[in-house]
């Protein structure tokens, strides 16, 4: 039986069998195969051709693919605080990735001052084609007055907002996007390709002291979720009027 779904999701790519053969490092003639479903390939091969089509593994191949082991698989690590993710994993991630890189945050400015290579590495994958998106805290919202008077240190989230703004518009390409939002953040999200890492908000608490996971896109259980959040806040923000740097 034909491999109906891979086949779309083949054209939805852009991309015909010569071209995702030649991605995935496999022969014209296996792609072929797959196709026609005389065969399925090796999980870490779907794996490469799923991410290659941004599609989940479970969608192209449901027989083969294991979903509650896939599911489990997502969860690379968890930490108790964001202070407790390896200091090079943000840096690391930031240099492997390709194609999409997104930010979620009221501001995210530990990764401003204390990774100096942060903002030369975004310049540098956005001007390599990647796409880069940046959701911060709008200012002028309702959000960041009240953070400030959850964790009472008055005005201290719109001084790190205003930072980080100064931070990104005055260095970042046109190539970058930048919106502010103005949403109540469950979680602050940073995608990397088909990596993320989710820094868990908690009342209360500062984020840089609550549990952050880090997932890695297999059946998207996880990832999707996450993924379709983005999606919404990014929706519903508002374009950073900014210089040209």
């Amino acid at each position: 039986m034909v491999n109906e779904r891979l086949r779309r999701a083949i054209h939805r790519a852009g991309l015909d069998i010569a071209r995702l053969a030649e991605a995935a490092g496999v022969s014209v003639k296996s792609v072929e195969r797959w196709i026609g479903g005389d065969s399925v390939p090796y999980p870490r091969t779907r794996y490469r051709v799923a991410a290659i089509l941004q599609e989940d593994e479970s969608y192209l191949w449901p027989e083969a693919v294991n979903g509650a082991s896939l599911t489990g698989a997502e969860l690379v690590a968890t930490y108790p605080r964001r202070t407790d993710v390896p200091r090079h994993l943000w840096t690391e991630l930031l240099r492997a990735s390709e194609r999409s890189i997104d930010l979620l945050a009221f501001a995210g400015l530990f990764l401003t001052e204390e990774h100096p290579d942060w903002i030369p590495t975004l310049i540098a994958k956005a001007n390599a084609g990647a796409r880069v998106r940046l959701l911060i805290g709008d200012p002028q919202g309702h959000q960041l007055a009240f953070r400030d008077a959850e964790h009472r240190i008055s005005g201290g989230v719109a001084g790190r907002v205003a930072a980080v703004l100064a931070y990104y518009s005055q260095q970042m390409p046109p190539a970058v996007e930048i919106r502010l939002h103005d949403t109540p953040l469950y979680n602050s999200i940073y995608r990397f390709d088909d990596e993320m890492l989710i820094n868990v908000h908690v009342y209360g608490i500062l984020a840089a002291f609550t549990p952050t996971i880090h997932i890695r896109r297999m059946n998207g259980a996880y990832f999707n979720t996450y993924v379709e959040s983005y999606e919404r806040v990014w929706a519903s923000a508002k374009p950073l009027e900014r210089e040209s740097p």
